[in-house]
């Protein structure tokens, strides 16, 4: 500091000195913060960041494909990153022994959720399981969820519900065929899954209405794209005020009053309309459980339209978004598909109808559905938690409040991990009986980690193992009009955290060309 002392003040005896003295100040100042936030750091031994830009920090980094620029960052400056995505800090991890270490050493410190504006709004200030701050009452909604709603028996017993729905699919591409049609499998298996999901769920199908008013399957729709959205405000708590300007709380509260009065709907219904136990959805079941009124939190009004919502999301896009890459992957691999479907064809055996035992015994095609869950994860990212205080990892200090990105999408795909990461190979998972969804290791994690893991594990993959036996059962697949050429399938674009952040810079651009 004498030194720089010194040479202002020669500066300032010297003529025409002041722009040189002001330039040398700002260099100084530069200077001295970098040095500041470098010593900061050392002393922190906070993980390395890359390098970042005022204001955004590191956002210009994410890409139009987050999860891969960040796969990308991370094989360059390692398995942890500390980002700065405009006012916020996240944490991307990126390898499996990390996770190991999060999940067996730190599963507390790490398992609250890093909420959006979105998620509070949709989810009722996030009375749910999926976004709930940790806690003895996210335990007991968890519970309730794992013991009365998803549990084997109860899966189990929605499966006329899958039967039906997948054979209205069936019969609709049998109609197709029979007039020499292409079949578009994308809007049916949306459609499919959907339903499977409705019904479950609300005991209705996810149709449009016939009587002119918009129907839930729009406003639905709306829902899952808004709620991938980040606002300014997210990034820039700062800059809250944005998000009002720009009207992006308004139509998040406009979609939320037209799916909260369809679930008044629906739950006064379910009162109004009693069903035997047969055929009773997750609304009976909850209301069920709020009449007995022996649960150890209060299942008020909003907390369970929550829930139902909770279960709808889980059940939907991520379903429909696995089968549509399983089947791209299989058009590109027609050897697999031709093992696959030979497997699938053996074991019904001309039956006019797939039943749950045969399902059990389709060891190749679950192979199948575990390697396109592991280059395909439908949540990239997962769901981003945040650090309730401040932690070591691998001898880096991490700080309280920081949004933590799982990236599974680099993990199913490291090198260390996975021979030949980056092809299509089910064979890797035969007789492997230790790499499965519940995580014994930490290799495949599609469906989360953790205390805060995926609890519908069990009613997510019987939709998806039924769906793809019936699709390769009864029907040969192939590209129309590709002459032979391959689906393109480095236009990744997984559903969740990737999506969810393509979303926000689209909006931050858009935000930019306005004029205020």
């Amino acid at each position: 500091m004498a030194l720089v002392l010194s040479v202002l003040e020669k500066l300032q005896h010297q003529p025409n000195s002041t722009l040189s003295t002001i330039c040398f100040i700002i260099i100084i100042s530069i200077l001295c913060i970098v040095k500041f936030t470098r010593r900061n750091n050392k002393i922190n031994n906070l993980p390395p960041s890359p390098p970042k830009l005022p204001i955004i920090g590191n956002l210009h980094q994410l890409g139009t494909l987050p999860h891969q620029s960040l796969k990308a960052l991370s094989d360059k400056y390692g398995p942890l990153l500390l980002l700065q995505l405009g006012q916020t800090q996240v944490l991307v991890v990126s390898s499996a022994d990390i996770v190991e270490e999060i999940v067996k050493t730190h599963d507390v410190a790490f398992s609250n959720r890093a909420n959006t504006k979105a998620a509070k709004v949709f989810f009722y200030q996030c009375k749910e399981i999926a976004f709930a701050p940790y806690g003895e009452e996210w335990r007991n909604k968890r519970k309730l969820c794992v013991l009365e709603l998803l549990n084997t028996n109860r899966v189990k017993s929605f499966h006329p519900v899958r039967t039906n729905e997948v054979s209205t699919m069936i019969n609709s591409i049998h109609e197709a065929c029979a007039k020499e049609s292409s079949v578009n499998l994308s809007k049916l298996i949306i459609t499919t899954s959907s339903n499977i999901s409705f019904r479950c769920i609300f005991g209705l199908r996810f149709e449009t209405s016939d009587d002119g008013r918009k129907s839930i399957a729009e406003v639905v729709r709306k829902m899952m794209s808004q709620f991938l959205k980040l606002g300014v405000g997210d990034l820039f708590p700062s800059l809250d005020w944005v998000d009002v300007l720009t009207g992006f709380m308004s139509r998040l509260k406009v979609t939320f009053a037209e799916l909260d009065e369809f679930l008044e709907e629906v739950i006064e219904e379910h009162k109004r309309t009693k069903r035997d136990d047969n055929n009773k959805d997750f609304v009976d079941i909850l209301l069920q459980l709020q009449e007995r009124d022996m649960l150890e939190f209060e299942l008020n009004g909003d907390t369970m339209k929550a829930l139902l919502l909770d279960l709808l999301v889980a059940g939907s896009d991520s379903i429909s978004t696995t089968i549509e890459w399983a089947f791209a992957e299989l058009a590109n691999n027609p050897k697999v598909m031709k093992k696959v479907q030979e497997e699938v064809r053996r074991i019904v055996g001309g039956k006019s109808k797939i039943e749950e035992n045969d399902i059990n015994q389709m060891k190749y095609m679950k192979c199948v559905i575990k390697e396109t869950l592991r280059l395909h994860p439908p949540g990239p990212f997962l769901i981003p938690r945040e650090t309730a205080n401040s932690v070591e990892i691998k001898g880096y200090h991490i700080p309280k409040k920081v949004a933590i990105y799982i990236n599974s999408y680099a993990i199913h795909r490291d090198p260390k991990l996975w021979d030949n990461a980056e092809e299509f190979i089910p064979e890797r998972f035969e007789g492997n009986q230790q790499v499965d969804y519940k995580v014994k290791d930490f290799q495949l994690i599609p469906f989360g980690i953790g205390r805060r893991g995926c609890p519908g594990i069990s009613f997510g993959v019987a939709s998806l193992e039924y769906v793809i036996a019936n699709l390769l059962y009864w029907f040969d697949w192939k590209v129309p009009n590709n002459n032979g050429a391959l689906i393109d399938m480095k236009a990744d674009y997984s559903s969740g955290g990737g999506r969810m952040l393509q979303e926000l810079l689209v909006d931050l651009f858009e935000f930019g060309t306005m004029k205020i």
